[in-house]
């Protein structure tokens, strides 16, 4: 990480997290107003956990080093995917999740989420985690490496919910990655809560309500 996350709790003495990863080329602030939107008053405290993803050389901006939990080096974000950095943020993410277990919250009042590059890496760390998570939430994103999902998916979060949200008019990551991507964790058992807006690659206020709605029933 280049930075320490950023955390906000909602009322002292948490007993809930929710970790929040990022897109590409934003940084940790990017979602602390969103949930500021969000009223989880009635599953108790929470903590959000805002990771920064590491400053790198991104190729398809001719280098230019900016925040990426991975490198893209063509515009079809799932052709020449960068193994190697997706599994270093991998196991980043899961040294917050061990933290924040340490810190007395237990696995199944964790979710894992993210935008974009950030719901890349909340979809492979919360489907390979060892313990059964609260929830899995995925934002304008994708499956990375998905042919590898089968194979690498842990038990323990076979039945985890999974939200999965996504605009239509999408020109970054496009709509029909977005339904391959539910299309595939459909296919392998997995309760996917599905939304779409007509939007582009961004977050709007219905889907913020939706997540809402979603975060209660999980933490509930």
């Amino acid at each position: 990480m280049s930075r320490p996350p950023i955390e906000i709790e909602t009322a002292p003495n948490p007993t809930a997290t929710v970790i929040v990863m990022h897109g590409l080329g934003a940084d940790g602030n990017d979602f602390v107003p969103i949930a500021g939107e969000m009223d989880l008053s009635a599953v108790g405290a929470v903590r959000f956990v805002f990771p920064n993803a590491p400053v790198m050389p991104v190729s398809i901006n001719d280098g230019y080093q900016m925040p990426a939990w991975y490198d893209i080096a063509v515009a079809d974000l799932q052709v020449q995917e960068d193994e190697d950095g997706l599994r270093r943020s991998q196991a980043a993410i899961e040294a917050i999740i061990a933290n924040e277990k340490a810190r007395g919250i237990a696995a199944g009042r964790i979710v894992v989420a993210g935008f974009s590059q950030g719901c890349a890496m909340a979809l492979m760390t919360g489907l390979r985690h060892t313990e059964r998570l609260a929830g899995i939430v995925g934002l304008s994103g994708y499956l990375p490496i998905a042919a590898t999902t089968a194979a690498e998916r842990h038990a323990a979060n076979h039945e985890t919910p999974v939200f999965l949200a996504h605009g239509r008019q999408d020109p970054v990551v496009p709509y029909a990655a977005a339904v391959r991507t539910r299309e595939a964790l459909t296919a392998l058992g997995y309760a996917v809560e599905w939304h779409e807006y007509p939007m582009a690659h961004s977050v709007c206020m219905e889907e913020i309500a939706d997540l809402n709605r979603f975060l209660l029933r999980v933490l509930g």
